[in-house]
C-alpha cells in the first residue's frame, strides 16, 4: 500500500542517510585535532549550542561524559550572563551552530580567546565568525535539510548527532575506557549491577549458608535443603574445601533407587559439583548458572574454601537478570 505517509517518512530517512554518508569522507586532521584537544584537556569538554543544536548539544554532553571524557552543556544567553564562570582555563569549549553566526558568539569567543581556552567548532559555516575563530572545525554541512521547505533543522542536527558520537565513540577508545568504567557512570542501571557487584556483594553467608560435613547422612544433608530454601547444600571436608553439593534433584534419585535417609551422604552427591569464585562479576555468575542449567552453587575463596552460596533469585533481586 502506497501511503503518502509512508512515502514522506522513506523520503525523510533516505536524504537524511545520504547526507550522514557524507560525513564519512569529513574525518580529517580537524577531527585528530579535536581529539588531540580532548584527549589532552585537563579540565572538561563545554559544549554550547542554542535552539535545536543546544539540544543535540546537551545529548553529546551526556555522550562525552558517560564515556570517560569530562564534559556539561551551557547555554549560550546563560553563559552571557553569569555561566561563562563556569568555563576555567583548563577546559576545551565545543561550540555548536550550522550556521556559525549565532549571535552569542560576537561576545563569547573573543572572551574564550582572551583566556585562551580552545574551541571546537561543529558547524555548516566553514568560513563562519565560529570557523576562523576555532582550533578546528567539523564541517556537519548539508546540500538538503530533509524538511521540503528545507527550513527545520533535520539533516544538519542527525549530522550533528553523528559526528559527535563519532568523537565520543573514539575518545572512548582511545583512552582504553571498557564496560566496568561505564557501569561506573552508570551504577543505578542493570549494566552496573552486572559489572560492579560482585559474588561476594550477593552470596548467603552465615546461618543463611546450607552447608554440611561429607560424613553426615542424607536425612542431615535433607534437613539442611529444607532449613535454607536454596535448593542445594554445600558439602564439606573437615577443613571446609567444598567436596561436592547435594540438590533437591540429588534427593530425588536417591530415593527413587531405593536407598534411605539414614545411608550416608557420601554416595548420594554431586561431585565436585558446580562452584562460584567469591570474586566473580555477578553478570559472570549469571552466565554461568545459566550455562550450567543449576538454579544456585556454593562460593568459594582462592583456596576453595566455602565462603558462602548463591542462586538466581538473590541475583535478580539486586537487578541483575
Amino acid at each position: 500500500m502506497n501511503n503518502p505517509l509512508l512515502e514522506y517518512a522513506r523520503e525523510t530517512l533516505e536524504i537524511e542517510l545520504t547526507e550522514a554518508r557524507r560525513l564519512l569522507d569529513r574525518l580529517d586532521d580537524n577531527f585528530l585535532r579535536a581529539c588531540e584537544l580532548l584527549l589532552n584537556c585537563q579540565g572538561k569538554a563545554v559544549i554550547s549550542g542554542i535552539g535545536k543544536s543546544g539540544h543535540i548539544g546537551k545529548k553529546i554532553a551526556a555522550s562525552l561524559a558517560s564515556t570517560g571524557t569530562p564534559a556539561f552543556f551551557v547555554h549560550p544567553a546563560e553563559a552571557l550572563h553569569g555561566d561563562l564562570g563556569m568555563i576555567g582555563t583548563h577546559d576545551v569549549m565545543i561550540f555548536i551552530s550550522y550556521s556559525g553566526r549565532a549571535k552569542e558568539l560576537d561576545m563569547i569567543l573573543p572572551m574564550l580567546a582572551e583566556s585562551g581556552i580552545p574551541v571546537i567548532a561543529i558547524t555548516g559555516g566553514k568560513d563562519s565568525p565560529l570557523s576562523n575563530g576555532a582550533a578546528c572545525v567539523l564541517d556537519i554541512s548539508v546540500e538538503r535539510e530533509a524538511c521540503p521547505m528545507g527550513l527545520a533543522p533535520t539533516s544538519s542536527t542527525v549530522n550533528t548527532l553523528m559526528m559527535g558520537d563519532a568523537l565520543a565513540m573514539a575518545l572512548m577508545r582511545s583512552r582504553g575506557f571498557g564496560a566496568e568504567d561505564f557501569a561506573r557512570s552508570h551504577p543505578g542501571g542493570s549494566l552496573g549491577a552486572r559489572l560492579l557487584n560482585r559474588v561476594h556483594h550477593l552470596m548467603r553467608t552465615d546461618d543463611r549458608l546450607p552447608v554440611v560435613d561429607q560424613h553426615c547422612t542424607v536425612m542431615d544433608a535433607m534437613l539442611e535443603l529444607s532449613r535454607t530454601g536454596l535448593g542445594l547444600v554445600a558439602v564439606c571436608d573437615s577443613a571446609s574445601q567444598v567436596v561436592g553439593v547435594f540438590t533437591d534433584g540429588d534427593l530425588r534419585r536417591w530415593l527413587v533407587k531405593g536407598h534411605t535417609l539414614e545411608e550416608s551422604l557420601g554416595d548420594a552427591i554431586t561431585r565436585p559439583g558446580f562452584r562460584l569464585p567469591a570474586q566473580w562479576r555477578a553478570g559472570e555468575a549469571l552466565e554461568a548458572l545459566h550455562e550450567h542449567h543449576i538454579g544456585a552453587a556454593p562460593v568459594v575463596d582462592v583456596n576453595g574454601k566455602l565462603v558462602g552460596a548463591l542462586n538466581l533469585h538473590d541475583l535478580h533481586q539486586a537487578g541483575i537478570g
